[in-house]
């Protein structure tokens, strides 16, 4: 008996190895095929282990909000998804649907099958929040059938909805600040190259530079929390000891940057400035309070639970990206070298 990709493949007339780069989010593969291919899994109940095969459609009344489960972080440290959940529960409070909360842990992105929340059907819809979610988890939700949307995260191939910060734009207004301070050596530390958010605003962040005609020195790791900034910050000081500024990709790693600098004997700003990026309530305590990119975090929940309503009252809507705006908020962590 065929597989479901091989059975895929014969219904569509194409390889199997199309019909897994579809299913993968891999490039290759055209816009339409890839629905096509996509399309047809559904229609064969596919997911990976078959998970959502005998489901029965019933309605809950029931929004589901899924961020990727982060033992090592603090709310205090990391309170991004719990100000975008505050603006889900704002909508959804406005209807009569209510949302349930939960943590995708690492069994659960590793056996698609294993998510109660979709294999009792306990919900209508669902929201995955983060860029740390697995693209293979991604699109064995969507292979439900069950509406989906994405905040702060886009697959680059396969055409989900999702709800995300003009990264770009704010990436290039925190380097813009600084270069119009007058610095010429700016650091970029950033979470993983494929990350969506930091991909954008890292390139907003090169954008600024390669206008000012400066060099680009950027350092990439595997996470974007305080320890991971001091890692970063070291690799850069270490590499680039002439740097007398630092962008960071979220205000977490411009805390541990702010850590480096102070135990290198460097003070911030006199003799580093940092900024950051999302503008979260700690930033605004720090010492010195930090300079950072505001990203209206509950708008972004609204966004996300509106765009999902939308398709649970029409379900052939196209996908779409809509992004909210971002801004500069200027503090004592940076520092202009023009005396101004």
């Amino acid at each position: 008996m065929p597989s479901v990709i091989e059975q895929i493949a014969t219904d569509l007339n194409v390889s199997s190895a199309t019909v897994s780069r579809a299913l993968n989010d891999r490039p290759g593969v055209s816009a339409a095929l890839r629905e096509r291919v996509l399309e047809r899994a559904r229609e064969l109940d596919y997911t990976p282990n078959m998970m959502a095969r005998g489901l029965v459609t019933s309605q809950t009344f029931t929004l589901g909000f899924f961020v990727r489960e982060k033992p090592e972080l603090s709310a205090q440290t990391d309170p991004f998804y719990g100000k975008v959940l505050q603006g889900v529960e704002q909508v959804s409070a406005a209807s009569e649907y209510h949302v349930a909360i939960g943590m995708l842990t690492s069994d659960i992105l590793n056996a698609p099958n294993a998510f109660r929340f979709v294999r009792e059907r306990r919900i209508d819809g669902m929201m995955l929040a983060g860029p740390d979610i697995p693209t293979d988890f991604i699109l064995a939700m969507k292979a439900t059938g069950i509406p989906l949307v994405l905040v702060d995260n886009k697959l680059t191939h396969s055409t989900i909805d999702c709800v995300n910060t003009d990264d770009d734009a704010g990436g290039y207004a925190a380097a813009r600040h600084l270069i119009d301070g007058g610095h010429q050596h700016i650091g970029v530390i950033s979470g993983p190259k494929h990350w969506h958010s930091s991909i954008r605003r890292v390139r907003g962040m090169q954008q600024a530079l390669v206008e000012a005609e400066l060099p680009q020195h950027i350092v990439h790791v595997e996470r974007t929390t305080i320890e991971s900034g001091e890692k970063a910050a070291e690799q850069m000081l270490a590499a680039h000891p002439e740097v007398t500024a630092i962008c960071a990709v979220n205000d977490a790693m411009a805390f541990g940057a702010i850590r480096v600098a102070r135990r290198l004997g460097r003070s911030v700003p006199g003799n580093l400035s940092v900024v950051g990026f999302d503008n979260i309530d700690w930033s605004q305590l720090n010492d010195p309070p930090l300079t950072t990119v505001h990203v209206p975090k509950q708008q972004l929940g609204q966004e996300a639970a509106r765009r999902l309503l939308g398709l649970l009252g029409d379900r052939d809507a196209r996908p779409v990206e809509i992004v909210v705006s971002t801004q500069l908020v200027v503090r004592q962590s940076t520092q202009s070298l023009n005396g101004k």
